[in-house]
């Protein structure tokens, strides 16, 4: 048979055009690759050979209203461990669990569980990560970071709040204002080999961290320490179950103290500070009686006012009109509404009197004779008039809202009780703001600590804006309330706050906690100074107290104390010392 010399060549034609469309596609592609596509592959190459570690930026510090620092950092450092490294993995887990006080099985199985970077320990003492880089083991890495400090410890700690081991912020200012505190994390690269071993020779690159802005506070130490000490002195008495004391200035609605006792210690947030035995406890459990002790019974808690919400019923009854301060009342010691007889706190009853005594008497008749005047519509209004139903817009997490009958559901005896600060509740700081607004000519206010922003060096960035507040009230009528409350402290119910040379002004309170057959109360007060143009207002309230439990007669003297420090030290002098200088 002859061969087919012209198939034969066809065939290798054909396998020569294969070859050569192969190799043009393959070359085009390499030269997409080299051409178009290097700086991407030369990128993962390069991520190959580099190990990346974080430097955590140090976090802003927070300041006082005197410049004082009151969150800080402490420099710790991190321990851990890149497994290709690790030349004696014995010798890496006995040095590291007897230094870091570790299990030493337990960093045997990090040291040996392959991953690129392992870490055994964070938030360790710089001493002791000091002594383990000098103990040079291959593979062993110390970092260093950055832990949350509070100078003061426990001060403030419901307001200040915490990090975690993050260090972000959990409650408090720290988690509120976490985008201005928390700063940017820079990072070391190295430069390893194939099989993922530092090059010595090769250089380091490093970005360096952005530290956090600072944050500057209304907040005056030495004012929440004065007040801490006298919660606490005042809760050891009458065996409290807390003691909570809020000082503000109800011109703008800075906040200089704010006291929850028993606070808790700031740097070791997970402790209880109760003395339960947790022993057989779940972690729920645990972390349950952990969130009560971090709670700011200020504004996340609600409680029926009592008697200091007469303040906002003689307000609103003023301004509409239906009351003026020389209209008589009878109080036979109670008062009868539709089917139910609401009693005066004195049985006997007070007998005739004016507005103004009535107040001064804290008489439960005569408030739920103006309620009724008001009417549910006019009350309901009044309360929306003066900020109660919103939430104040303090900047701490978790603020209540105020718990009020629905208009509709609202009878003559819910507005008669409504009337005296009972079958509602509102917070502390939803009562404070609403004072402050009464007395400081008629101007709702945003209670807030924060006032500034500056960046680590110090330079100003932000200056906060709280808002010059809507009217709520009339000028006149806030004069007029200012008086009658300086009346309430000079010959009433609040005397026991009276002070030598001060114009205070206030009421008290003594409200009975739910159910009303166990018998437990809540004392209150509530205060300003000078009552002709207050700089200053407070308000204390005692949680179950034992023995006497009066607002006017056990909280009432807190009040007048803490003022008689405060008021010195803000610069408010007595009258006659002001005479005298002239």
């Amino acid at each position: 048979m002859v061969p087919n010399y012209t198939y034969h060549r066809f065939k290798i034609l054909v396998v020569f055009a294969v070859c050569l469309a192969g190799f043009g596609i393959l070359a085009a592609r390499l030269g997409y690759l080299m051409l178009f596509q290097s700086a991407h592959y030369t990128a993962l190459a390069e991520e190959l050979h580099e190990r990346e570690r974080s430097i955590k930026a140090a976090r802003g510090r927070i300041y006082d209203a005197n410049g004082v620092v009151i969150a800080d950092n402490r420099t710790v450092c991190t321990v851990s461990v890149i497994h290709s490294q690790v030349k004696d993995a014995g010798e890496v887990a006995a040095v590291l669990s007897e230094k870091l006080g570790l299990d030493r099985e337990t960093v045997q199985k990090k040291v040996e569980k392959v991953s690129s970077r392992e870490i055994i320990k964070s938030n360790v003492d710089k001493s002791v990560g000091d002594d383990i880089r000098a103990c040079d083991l291959a593979g062993v890495k110390v970092d260093e970071d950055y832990k949350r400090y509070y100078p003061f410890g426990s001060l403030a700690s419901k307001v200040l709040g915490f990090t975690g081991g993050d260090n972000q912020g959990i409650i408090g200012l720290e988690v509120i204002y976490e985008e201005y505190l928390k700063g940017q994390d820079g990072m070391i690269l190295t430069q390893t080999d194939a099989r993922g071993v530092e090059i010595d020779a090769a250089a380091e690159g490093r970005v360096e961290p952005v530290e956090g802005n600072s944050l500057y506070l209304s907040l005056d130490m030495n004012i929440q320490k004065f007040v801490e000490q006298e919660a606490k002195k005042v809760m050891e008495q009458k065996n409290a179950k807390q003691v909570s004391v809020i000082v503000m200035n109800p011109k703008n609605g800075e906040i200089l103290a704010m006291v929850n006792v028993p606070e808790f210690d700031l740097n070791d947030p997970f402790t209880l500070n109760t003395g339960v035995d947790t022993a057989g406890l779940s972690e729920q459990e645990l972390q349950d009686l952990r969130n009560r002790m971090w709670r700011n019974s200020c504004i996340n808690d609600t409680y029926e006012p009592g008697s200091t919400f007469k303040i906002i019923t003689s307000a609103a009854g003023l301004e509409e009109g239906v009351v003026t301060l020389d209209d008589t009342f009878s109080c036979p010691g109670y008062r009868v509404v539709e089917d139910r007889r609401i009693h005066c706190h004195k049985v006997a009853g007070h007998g005739a009197e004016t507005f103004l005594q009535g107040v001064m008497n804290s008489c439960n008749p005569v408030f739920i004779e103006v309620g009724l005047r008001l009417g549910t519509a006019n009350m309901c209004r009044y309360f929306r008039q003066f900020g109660l139903l919103d939430r104040t817009g303090i900047d701490l997490p978790g603020e209540a809202s105020t718990i009020m009958h629905k208009e509709e559901n609202m009878g003559e005896v819910e507005l008669a009780t409504v009337s005296f600060g009972q079958s509602f509740q509102i917070t502390p700081i939803q009562l404070i703001t609403t004072a402050s607004s009464i007395i400081n000519g008629g101007v709702r206010v945003t209670p807030h600590f924060a006032v500034e922003v500056r960046s680590s060096d110090g330079t100003a960035i932000e200056k906060l804006d709280w808002g010059g507040g809507k009217r709520i009230l009339s000028e006149e009528t806030s004069e007029t309330m200012r008086y009658v409350l300086e009346q309430v402290v000079a010959e009433g119910t609040g005397h026991r706050a009276y002070l030598e040379g001060y114009r205070i002004g206030g009421k008290t309170a003594t409200s009975e906690k739910l159910p009303r057959s166990e018998n437990r109360y809540i004392a209150s007060f509530l205060g300003f100074a000078p009552a002709d143009d207050p700089q200053v207002i407070a308000l204390i309230t005692i949680d179950e107290p034992e023995g006497i439990y009066y607002g006017g007669t056990i909280a009432a003297p807190v009040v007048a104390g803490i003022f008689d420090n405060i008021l010195p030290y803000l610069g408010i002098e007595r009258e006659e010392a002001a005479q005298e200088a002239e």
